[in-house]
């Protein structure tokens, strides 16, 4: 298959940018906030965005039409935005990953891919779940990247409903992590349940 020119999103030791070039793709990266004149000046075929803390405008995004992805740590619609996997658990929402185009909303794209997961809670701690999540959500992205490049992945939109988090919304609940990202995950359910409404009628 073609080499694609890939301009990487996200933080600059993720695994995903090796595995890219060894595949032979070439990638360019960056963490800052792209606008439209940055993102032309990498000449890129192909945006992927991962753990990307800046929200992408219309006028980069259409730079890239069917050929921009991001990989979010939750199973959508659920937990958009922000802290993902501690909301999973606060909410009591299912959990899992998911490679989507990106659109002008916060994670409200078409999915292309999505696997569940179930974890074992009494057991597990913020942290340990976060690393199950990230091998996941990298193998699922593998997976599928050769569809994606040729256009022939699958897409469909999200279904209605789904909840939607902000980085400032876990003011709220800091007090929550006792141990940091440490703190056992049932520690959390057990002081979850809160009154935040859901979006749309999920």
């Amino acid at each position: 298959m073609t080499a694609a020119h890939v301009l990487f999103l996200g933080y600059p030791d993720c695994p995903l940018i090796e595995w890219l070039q060894d595949r032979g793709d070439h990638v360019a990266h960056t963490m800052e906030r792209l606008d439209a004149r940055r993102a032309r000046s990498f000449n890129a075929d192909f945006l992927v965005s991962y753990r990307y803390r800046h929200i992408l405008k219309a006028d980069v995004l259409d730079q890239f039409p069917d050929r921009a992805v991001n990989l979010h740590a939750s199973l959508l619609p659920w937990n958009r935005g922000a802290d993902p996997n501690l909301w999973s658990f606060l909410d009591d929402t299912p959990k899992g990953v998911t490679v989507h185009y990106i659109d002008e909303g916060i994670d409200t794209g078409d999915i292309i891919a999505q696997r569940e997961i179930v974890f074992d809670t009494p057991t597990e701690t913020l942290a340990s779940t976060y690393r199950r999540l990230d091998t996941a959500i990298q193998q699922l992205f593998r997976d599928h990247w050769d569809a994606i490049k040729s256009g022939r992945c699958p897409r469909r939109p999200q279904p209605p409903g789904g909840s939607v988090h902000r980085l400032k919304d876990r003011d709220a609940v800091n007090h929550l992590l006792y141990r940091g990202w440490d703190t056992p995950v049932e520690a959390l359910r057990r002081g979850g349940g809160s009154d935040r409404s859901p979006v749309g009628d999920g």
